[in-house]
Order: structure tokens, then C-alpha cells, then sequence
């Protein structure tokens, strides 16, 4: 508030009063009012006045106070200017001064460098000069050659490469035979201790699986309690477990038959639990089924979380536990699946330590190496890729999938996990008596050994002998030379190598005679 302000509240106030004093003199009172109310007024204008002066002074005190900040505040904004604008120009300075030095510096490299051009110009000109000379006499010495040998520079070039391609070959042939003899002595060796000492350090059941069951009866009158009025218990029945139920001739005995072990194991245990209780009726069959079907659910998560801590294999999610108990109920060539698997991860973890690779990791590839051969439903994909899917699915290590996805060849291998999981499985799936083979597919395999040995050219006979581990190849002597017979042997082996699946090894003999037959009279 100015001294202006205050001045006008005082003449206002002032006024106020001298309105009162005139309204108490109308009213008859004395003049001594008047007086008094004068002198306040005059002492509240001038103690107005003081108290303005005072305010005015503080403003003016403070209005310097700030005008000094800002000024301070200023210089000092000014002042921070001034030195980036110093370092700046030193900044170009120093640049100019650089790019100077450089450009100096490219006149003395410029200089050179137009000094060495200049050289290898002539160096490339001395260069021309000599090689049109060489091409001189080069064409000169051809033409004397082919005057003297009666032939073209092309037709002798021709004849040289034949000679030489022929040669080539031969000397290719036998390099490649020694460097694999050579190999087999030392690789092949090695090979055999490891794989001899894997094995010598398991020990295998010999177990062969059928896809029938035969069920014991105490008597042949229950088989016409399971039978029913016009067959409607033995339809309940296969209805319920799809499995076929054969009801024949033979005595105290029922036949189970289906391809799916599991299904035919909760037909048997059905069976019993319908046979022991007495009450056999379609709805009593459905009951028994869905219980019988639910223990053995339950008995397979048992079986996987037995045979992984059999094993000592920790970390492994539930729905592979579950397939792996799966495999208990599963067959593959008659050999059963869950103890392949076993055997198979067992060997795994031996020759891995044998190796010096990670014989857990290895243990654990074996083990899964076969759980596509166990869906729940019928699906196309090959197992061993259905079988990596699901390892991926439930967070199996690279590695594992891997081994489980090329243990037939059907991706790339990627770590040395997978060839050892696909020896592991070749050893358990080839030794005697573990697996029962179809005797369609073993006469067609032998076949198909002695038609590629007829694929080639001078094989007069072709013999498959020792089960398929042998192949003898009798050639023409008159078409086929020593050298072309050994070379016949590579051939056939690399064929069968890359054409077929078969067990173990197939050994290839090529047999070239010379008879000469005289009859003395």
C-alpha cells in the first residue's frame, strides 16, 4: 500500500468524522467535539503519512535487493556464454590446425603416390612385352610339336586327359582304399573297445512280446456267463475295451486279442474283476472298464516316476514321465518298449563316460529316445520327430532333442549325443533274441541285397548268406580285372549303405576266378 493510498484513507476517515461532528452539532452539542475530533483527524493523516513513507522506503530497499539479484544472476548466465564460446573457437582452432597438419601431410602421400604409379606403369609395360614374346615362342614350339607328332594341339590335349583321367581314377580308387584300411585299423578298433566294453558292462533281459493274451478260466461254464444272452455281455465287453474277446474250443482259456497292450491289459483285469465278483451284465462291464481303465492310468504315471528315479534321472516334466510309462505297454518287433528304453539309456550313460561326454545328458536322451512310438492318439509324424517335438515342448535340452530327433537319420546331427544314442540303439534293437522279425520283411530284405549287386555291370551271381550280415558277389573274369573287382566291392557297400535299413553290418565279398578245364583221353 503507497503513501497516495494511505493519504485518501486518511482525508476519507477525516471526512467521515467532520460528517459526524456536523450531525452531533445539529443535535445541539458543543463545540468542544469539534475540536477534539479535529486534532485526531490531523494526527491520523500525519501517523498515515509517516507509516506511508516508511512502506515506500522498504519497497524501494526491496526493489534494489532484486534489481542486484537478477543483475548477479545475469553476469553470471553472461559469463557462461562467454566460456563456451571460448572453448568453442579453441575447439576450431585446434581443428584447423589439424586438418592443416593433414593436408600436408596428403601433399607428401599424394606425391608417392603418383611416383609409384608411374613405376608400375612401367613395370606393366616391360610386363606386356615379355609375355607377347612368350606367346611367340610358345606358338612357334606348338607348332613344331604338332609338325613333328602328326597331331592338333586339341587332339593331343585330348588324348593326354583321357590318359591322365584314367590314371586318376585308378590311383583315386586305391588312395581311398588305403587311407579306409588304414582307418579301420586304428578307428575301427577303438570303436570295438568302446562299444565291447559298453556292452560287458550291462546286463540285458531277453523278453519277446505278442499282441494276444491268452485268459485262464477255473471252468468252461463261465465262458457262457462272459458270453451272455444272444452274445450282449462279450459285445459290452469289446465295445468298452476294443479288444477282440475269442471264445473257442480251448479248454479253461479265452483269447485276447489286439495290437494296443494297454487296452488289452484293462480287458484282462476287466475280465478277472467280472469273473471273481460273479455280476456280469453290460452295465456292470461299463463300470469295471472305466475303473479298471483308471488304475491302469494311474499304474502308468507309477511305472514312468519308477523308472526315472531307477534311473537317476531328475527334472523330467510329467507328461514324459506318463509316456514313459506308456512304453511298458508298448512293443517293437516283439521287444518290449519301456525295457529297450532302459537298456538303451543305460548303454547310453556308458559309452558317454567312456567317451568323456556327459553320461547323464546321455542317459536322459536314451530313455526318451523312443516316447513318439507312444501317442495317445494315431498321428503321421515319423516317432523319432514326434518324439523331439514333445522333448521341445517340455523344455528338454538342445542336445536331447536332437539325439531323439536323429537317431534314424531323419534331421542333421548336431552333437555327439545323437550318434551315441543311435548306436545305443542299434546294439539293443540287433543283439540275439531281442527282437522278433517278420518273415515277409527278412525274405524281402535279402532280396534287395542281391538285386543291387545285380544293378551293376559283369556280376554274374549275387548270394545274401549269414542271415543278411554277408553279401558274396561272384563276377564274369573275362569282364571284370582285379582292380575293377575291389573297386565293384566299395561300389555295392556305399550303395547299400545309402539304400538300405538293416541291423549291424553287411559284409560285401567279390569273387573273380579263372578256370582253365583240360580233359585228358
Amino acid at each position: 500500500m503507497d503513501a497516495l493510498t494511505i493519504g485518501i484513507i486518511a482525508v476519507v476517515i477525516g471526512a467521515v468524522i467532520g460528517f459526524v461532528i456536523a450531525k452531533s452539532l445539529e443535535k445541539g452539542k458543543g463545540s468542544k467535539l469539534i475540536a477534539a475530533a479535529r486534532k485526531e483527524a490531523d494526527a491520523i493523516v500525519k501517523e498515515a503519512k509517516s507509516e506511508a513513507e516508511g512502506i515506500k522506503k522498504d519497497k524501494i530497499l526491496q526493489a534494489k535487493e532484486k534489481f542486484l539479484e537478477l543483475k548477479a544472476e545475469h553476469e553470471k548466465v553472461i559469463i557462461a556464454k562467454d566460456k563456451k564460446i571460448a572453448d568453442a573457437e579453441k575447439r576450431t582452432r585446434d581443428k584447423e590446425s589439424q586438418v592443416s597438419s593433414e593436408l600436408s601431410k596428403n601433399k607428401k602421400l599424394n606425391a608417392e603416390i603418383e611416383a609409384k604409379i608411374k613405376d608400375y606403369d612401367h613395370r606393366l609395360n616391360l610386363l606386356e612385352k615379355k609375355q607377347n614374346e612368350v606367346d611367340r615362342l610358345h606358338k612357334s614350339q606348338v607348332e613344331q610339336l604338332e609338325v613333328i607328332s602328326g597331331l592338333s594341339a586339341e587332339d593331343a590335349k585330348a588324348q593326354l586327359v583321357e590318359s591322365l583321367k584314367g590314371d586318376a581314377k585308378s590311383d583315386a580308387m586305391t588312395f581311398i582304399q588305403n587311407t579306409m584300411e588304414e582307418a579301420k585299423l586304428t578307428a575301427q578298433q577303438e570303436a570295438k573297445k568302446v562299444i565291447i566294453n559298453t556292452i560287458q558292462r550291462i546286463g540285458t533281459e531277453e523278453a519277446i512280446d505278442n499282441c494276444v493274451s491268452v485268459f485262464n478260466l477255473e471252468s468252461d461254464d463261465v465262458k457262457g456267463r462272459i458270453i451272455g444272452r444272444e452274445g450282449r455281455n462279450i459285445r459290452a465287453l469289446e465295445a468298452a475295451t476294443g479288444v477282440e474277446i475269442i471264445v473257442d474250443d480251448t479248454p479253461e482259456a479265452i483269447i485276447l486279442s489286439c495290437f494296443d497292450s494297454v487296452r488289452r491289459e484293462v480287458a484282462r483285469l476287466s475280465l478277472h474283476r467280472l469273473v471273481t465278483d460273479g455280476r456280469i451284465h453290460p452295465a456292470r462291464i461299463e463300470e469295471v472298464v472305466k475303473k479298471t481303465t483308471k488304475k491302469i492310468e494311474e499304474e502308468i504315471i507309477e511305472v514312468g516316476k519308477r523308472t526315472v528315479i531307477d534311473l537317476g534321472i531328475h527334472g523330467l516334466h510329467p507328461e514324459l514321465i506318463k509316456a514313459v510309462g506308456r512304453m511298458k505297454y508298448r512293443s517293437s518287433y516283439g521287444q518290449n518298449l519301456l525295457q529297450h528304453s532302459r537298456e538303451v539309456a543305460k548303454l547310453c550313460s556308458l559309452m558317454a563316460a567312456e567317451l568323456g561326454l556327459n553320461a547323464k545328458l546321455a542317459k536322459r536322451a536314451g530313455l526318451l529316445h523312443d516316447i513318439g512310438k507312444v501317442p495317445e492318439t494315431e498321428t503321421e509324424i515319423p516317432h523319432a520327430i514326434l518324439g523331439m517335438q514333445w522333448a521341445e515342448k517340455y523344455g528338454e535340452k538342445p542336445e536331447v532333442c536332437n539325439a531323439i530327433g536323429a537317431h534314424h537319420d531323419e534331421i542333421e546331427m548336431t552333437s555327439l549325443l545323437s550318434p551315441v544314442v543311435q548306436v545305443c540303439d542299434a546294439i539293443s534293437g540287433a543283439r540275439p533274441g531281442a527282437r522278433r522279425q517278420v518273415l515277409d520283411s527278412y525274405i524281402q530284405r535279402l532280396k534287395d541285397l542281391e538285386e543291387i549287386a545285380f544293378g551293376f555291370g559283369g556280376v554274374k551271381n549275387a548270394y545274401a548268406i549269414q542271415a543278411g550280415r554277408e553279401l558274396r558277389v561272384i563276377v564274369e573274369s573275362e569282364k571284370v580285372n582285379d582292380d575293377r573287382a575291389s573297386q565293384l566291392s566299395f561300389e555295392i557297400s556305399q550303395k547299400i549303405q545309402t539304400d538300405m535299413t538293416y541291423p549291424g553290418q553287411v559284409k560285401v565279398t567279390v569273387i573273380r576266378e579263372t578256370r582253365a578245364v583240360n580233359i585228358a583221353k
